[in-house]
């Protein structure tokens, strides 16, 4: 299997990680369940538009993006939800859906949930639905250099 785009970056930046082969999932949940990782050390990522751009909000799986305090943490006029047509063009080297953490390959901002950065480790979709990649959160931090935020939600908490 050719290295993707996110592989070859790793490796470029001599970063340890581990691949990890699962049962296909289409939701977070699923995929931490399938591979036997905690839904809290799984990074989803969550297209959002900001005042028209395109970025990205990272957050463990058993969480969800808070868009009024996006909102509020990015000074923004309007964020909303991302629709799938709004970005499955600029991923053009994964699955729909399936998108990696990582918006300085892809010239995008990237959000990171404040909670996320309490995991030593995070395990995110390897521009597939059947593979992870697992490294350090450390490690993530200091390729991306991701703007931190508290702007995840329990699913159970109040909108």
């Amino acid at each position: 299997m050719p290295l993707t785009r996110l592989e070859k970056y790793l490796n470029l930046e001599h970063v340890n990680y581990k691949r990890i082969v699962h049962s296909r999932a289409y939701t977070a949940q699923k995929t931490a369940a399938y591979s036997h990782i905690s839904g809290n050390e799984i990074a989803k990522t969550v297209m959002v538009k900001i005042d028209g751009k395109l970025c990205m909000v990272v957050l463990p799986a058993s969480y969800q993006v808070d868009l009024q305090e996006l909102k509020r943490a990015t000074a923004a006029k309007n964020v909303r939800l991302a629709a799938e047509s709004e970005f499955k063009d600029a991923f053009n080297d994964c699955e729909v859906g399936a998108q990696p953490p990582f918006g300085n390959l892809y010239n995008m901002e990237v959000f990171v949930a404040e909670k996320l950065t309490e995991d030593t480790n995070i395990a995110f979709n390897a521009c597939n639905h059947a593979e992870l990649i697992q490294m350090t959160y450390k490690d993530y931090q200091k390729l991306v250099h991701p703007t931190v935020i508290k702007i995840a939600r329990t699913h159970w908490a109040d909108a």
